[in-house]
């Protein structure tokens, strides 16, 4: 690729004025609660955007154009199916125990709620789920620095986990919530030109469906068997393995994207924060399913299966001088927005429920916000080495969902008895948190052995956690039976039955979440029957 010298000055600007924002926020960081949630003080335009972005990495724009590539308009069901039901989901039921019960963390609310038992679990589980992601995140990046610049892998990897590292060592999640929404507005900048360009070399939307396999513009009426969509599932696998248990398992229980809401100012604020994020996500579609589309119908030779070499291969061709800076400053800023978010999810995990708790329950203030500071580093190093486990996957989609399978589906059935079952008890909610997440390893160990087979990855990834989720579900409701439930004074505001309905009033009738919620919801069924 013939990058310019004006490619390579947008680059360093954009380098730099990230650096520039974590080193000047380094003195609002005086407290372990300023580093690791922002003091709760953010507006909820802030930390809405912010949500939305910190799920921009890898996995939203090289894995969903990857994914545009593979399967089609059936990429859509990840945002109108997988995403948006769950984010009104909890920013409407959720969210008011989450930032009411003031925790820091999300298996801090598993301890008030169950037991340190169960909050140990998770805590080790999602420890180890950042980390993964961020992986993702760092290959990512190091793979575009390879394929445009030239840059060796190793150096790749290097260099972009050291420009993060920084940012948030200094400015903690305050830092990383301002990026993200530079990271957003930079990322739809350069991604609509090339959707724009694409489809005007097709020909337009005709041209592009004379062009594409059978299939790939339907998004439910080719649901009715698996083998009449590129993905190989059928209905039922999508409503419940992707619409339900991958959806609402990672929206309504994964802290990367709850921490932002966390650091929202008031209540209001944060039930608003995942709302105002399904606004962008409802259309995000357009920036990264067509251009999947368009890599499919334009240049299927030199993707060579590959597919997550999509959009890299598509800036290539489509974009000049100047505006490649851009789109490659666009990729980079997903890639570091999506591992800033973990990073910053993993050092509070990792200071809170397992330091702090285990190690050292007795420590000060500021040794808190020094073993953040150094969990940021330990995090970062760790990223460094699981981006070499991502090259063993074609595409980081089906690498992405495997790993949501394993953590976030059996969690989300904890979640959602703990919440609206007073009778779940602790050990109930143990042995079925664990039970879930050996049965998705067991699924996937037979699957690889090819005892059970599946149409594509994807439709295992389903399965998998449609399997974890109920198995986790059943395991906690038959052990709550036998064991001792909690004290109702106890789960007063930790479970929906004991716990005041959120009064808002001097709010306006529009600002409100449940209005919010079901203009969202509409536009969105609007959208399902539009392209079905």
């Amino acid at each position: 690729m013939k990058v310019h010298i004006v490619d390579y000055l947008i680059i360093a600007i954009y380098f730099v004025f990230v650096l520039a924002v974590g080193f000047a926020l380094r003195k609002r960081v005086r407290t372990s609660d300023d580093f690791f949630l922002s003091g709760r003080s953010i507006p909820s335009w802030i930390t809405g955007l912010a949500f939305m972005a910190a799920n921009l990495g890898a996995l939203e724009v090289m894995g969903m154009v990857a994914n545009g590539a593979k399967y089609g308009m059936f990429t859509n069901h990840f945002y109108w199916v997988g995403a948006i039901p769950a984010m009104l989901f909890v920013g409407i039921f959720m969210m008011p125990f989450y930032y009411g019960s003031r925790v820091r963390s999300v298996p801090e609310y598993l301890k008030l709620r169950f037991n340190e038992a169960t909050r140990g679990v998770n805590a080790i589980s999602f420890a180890i789920l950042t980390v993964l992601m961020s992986g993702i995140n760092i290959y990512a990046m190091a793979l575009v620095f390879k394929l445009m610049l030239n840059w060796s892998m190793d150096m790749s990897i290097i260099l972009s986990a050291g420009v993060v590292l920084v940012y948030i060592f200094f400015g903690g999640l305050t830092s990383s919530i301002y990026n993200e929404v530079l990271q957003f507005f930079l990322i739809v900048l350069g991604l609509l030109p090339l959707a724009i360009l694409g489809l005007m070399n097709a020909g337009g939307f005709s041209g592009l469906a004379a062009r594409l396999p059978e299939g790939f513009l339907h998004t439910w009426s080719t649901l009715d068997k698996a083998s009449h969509n590129p993905m190989g599932i059928e209905w039922v696998g999508m409503v419940m393995g992707l619409g339900f248990v991958l959806s609402f398992g990672y929206w309504c229980t994964d802290f990367l994207v709850i921490q932002r809401a966390l650091a929202a100012r008031d209540m209001t604020a944060a039930r608003n924060t995942p709302l105002i994020a399904a606004v962008p996500k409802m259309l995000f579609p357009f920036l990264v399913t067509l251009p999947g589309l368009l890599a499919i119908a334009l240049i299927p030779k030199a993707l060579g299966g590959n597919y997550n070499l999509a959009l890299p291969l598509m800036l290539e061709r489509y974009y000049p001088s100047g505006l490649l800076g851009v789109g490659l400053t666009a990729l980079l800023a997903s890639f570091m927005s999506g591992m800033a978010g973990n990073v910053t999810a993993f050092n509070t995990v990792w200071t809170y429920d397992i330091y702090q708790s285990y190690i050292r329950p007795r420590g000060t203030d500021q040794h808190y916000l020094w073993m953040g500071k150094m969990a940021t580093i330990v995090g970062v190093l760790i990223s460094v080495a699981t981006a070499y486990i991502v090259m063993r996957f074609s595409n980081l989609m089906d690498y992405m969902q495997l790993l949501f399978s394993f953590f976030n589906a059996p969690l989300f059935a904890t979640f959602l008895l703990g919440m609206f079952w007073k009778r779940a008890t602790p050990w109930g909610a143990f042995s079925g948190l664990v039970s879930g997440t050996l049965a998705a390893v067991g699924h996937y160990l037979i699957t690889i052995a090819g005892i059970l087979q599946y149409p594509s990855d994807m439709a295992g990834n389903f399965y998998r956690a449609i399997y974890a989720w109920s198995i986790c579900f059943g395991v906690t409701i038959v052990v709550s039976f036998f064991t001792k439930p909690r004290k109702q004074k106890e789960l007063v505001g930790l479970v929906y039955s004991l716990t005041p309905r959120v009064r808002e009033e001097g709010v306006s009738w529009y600002k409100r979440p449940l209005f919010l919620a079901i203009v969202i919801g509409v536009l969105t069924i609007i959208l399902n029957i539009i392209f079905w």
